[in-house]
C-alpha cells in the first residue's frame, strides 16, 4: 500500500469522473471517499452527495442519477455500496457505455464512485482508468500499518506514539485499519496529552488470545518454574488454547535456542543471530541471554525433547497436558543453565 493509499485520496482528484474503490479495508475506503469529496467540493463548491445500495438499486437508477441536474448543488457525488452486487455481467456493458460517453465530452455533472468488496476487472476498468481510477483498498503490511498509525496519532487523534508502542499496538491488534484507528482514540484519551507508550498499549490493549500462547516463551526465559506452570495452565484453563499450539511454541524456542548457543560459540555476532532467526526487541534479548548460558549439547538436548513431546501429543500417546508441564519444567531449568 502506496504512502498515499494510507493516508487516503492517492489517484483521486477533483477531475475523476469514476472511481472504485474495492477491498476489504473500510476505514481507507472512507478516506479516500472524503479525500475524493474534498477535491470536488474545492472545484465545484457544494456538491450533493447521493448514494444507493448496489444490492437493491438498479443501474438505470444510479446512471441516471449521474445524468440528472442537483436540486441544490450543480454538481453531485455518487456513492454506490456493494457496487459488486450492481454491476455484473447484465449490466456491466451500462456502465462501459457512460464511462464512454464520458470520456467523449470529457466532463460531466457528476462523479461516480463504485465501492465493493470483491471486484472483477475487465474492459469497465480500461475506460474508467481514462477517466478516473481503480484502486484496492486492503490491509497494509506490517511495516506500513505501524507507520501509519504513528501518523495518524499525530494528524487525527492530536497525540504521540512511540515507535515501539506503535508495533506493540499493530502485533496485538492486527493492520486492521479502522480497529488500529479506534484503539488510538482510546490511547490517545488515555495519555492526557502526553506520549503513547507501551506501557499504555500493554494495559489498554488487551493481547489476542494466540498472543498468550506464544507469550509464554517470555515466561520460560525470566521466570521461575512455579510462574511458568502458572502461566501454562492459564493459557489451557482461562484461554482455552489448544495444546498442540502451545507444543509448537514451545518448540519454535528450543529451536531458537538451539540456533543460537551453537552460533555464539561458534563467534557469531548477536546481531547477526537476530536476523538469521527472526529475533526483535526484548523478547530476542531474552532468547540471546538465555542461549549465553546454555551449551549447544544441552540445548540439542531440549529441541529433542521439545520435538519428541510434539510428536507423543499428535500422536495420542500419553496426557498432552500432563507432557507440557513436564516439558515446561525442563525449559525452566534449562533456561537457568
Amino acid at each position: 500500500m502506496a504512502k498515499k493509499a494510507a493516508e487516503g485520496g492517492a489517484g483521486l482528484g477533483a477531475g475523476t469522473l469514476v472511481a472504485v474503490l474495492h477491498g476489504k479495508e473500510a476505514l481507507l475506503k472512507q478516506l479516500h471517499t472524503k479525500a475524493l469529496r474534498d477535491a470536488l467540493a474545492k472545484k465545484h463548491g457544494t456538491v450533493d452527495l447521493v448514494t444507493f445500495d448496489g444490492a437493491t438499486a438498479s443501474a438505470a437508477d444510479v446512471l441516471d442519477e449521474c445524468r440528472s441536474f442537483g436540486l441544490i448543488a450543480g454538481y453531485k457525488l455518487v456513492v454506490v455500496d456493494h457496487a459488486e452486487q450492481l454491476v455484473k455481467e447484465a449490466t456491466r456493458g451500462l456502465f462501459e457505455r457512460y464511462c464512454e460517453g464520458v470520456a467523449e465530452t470529457g466532463e460531466a455533472g457528476a462523479t461516480l464512485l463504485l465501492r465493493a468488496e470483491t471486484w472483477r476487472p475487465g474492459n469497465l476498468d480500461k475506460l474508467i482508468a481514462k477517466i478516473g481510477v481503480v484502486l484496492k483498498c486492503e490491509e497494509p503490511a506490517r511495516g506500513e500499518a505501524i507507520a501509519w498509525v504513528e501518523k495518524r496519532a499525530e494528524r487525527e487523534h492530536k497525540a504521540k506514539i512511540e515507535p515501539a508502542a506503535a508495533e506493540m499496538l499493530v502485533d496485538r491488534v492486527g493492520a486492521n485499519l479502522a480497529r488500529l484507528d479506534s484503539e488510538l482514540g482510546k490511547l490517545a484519551a488515555a495519555s492526557d496529552g502526553g506520549v503513547i507508550d507501551g506501557r499504555l498499549v500493554a494495559y489498554f490493549v488487551g493481547a489476542s488470545r494466540e498472543e498468550q500462547v506464544w507469550g509464554i516463551q517470555s515466561t520460560l526465559l525470566s521466570a521461575p518454574a512455579e510462574e511458568a506452570l502458572q502461566h501454562l495452565r492459564y493459557i489451557l484453563d482461562v484461554s482455552r488454547q489448544p495444546a498442540v499450539l502451545v507444543s509448537w511454541a514451545l518448540v519454535d524456542l528450543a529451536r531458537k535456542l538451539h540456533a543460537a548457543s551453537r552460533g555464539l560459540k561458534q563467534g557469531a555476532r548477536p546481531g547477526d543471530l537476530f536476523k538469521a532467526l527472526k529475533l526483535w526487541g526484548p523478547s530476542g534479548d531474552a532468547v540471546l541471554h538465555a542461549a549465553k548460558r546454555l551449551e549447544p549439547g544441552a540445548a540439542l538436548d531440549l529441541f529433542r525433547e521439545a520435538v519428541r513431546a510434539d510428536v507423543r501429543s499428535k500422536s495420542g500417546l500419553g496426557d498432552p497436558e500432563r507432557t507440557l508441564e513436564m516439558l515446561v519444567l525442563k525449559f525452566a531449568r534449562a533456561a537457568r543453565g
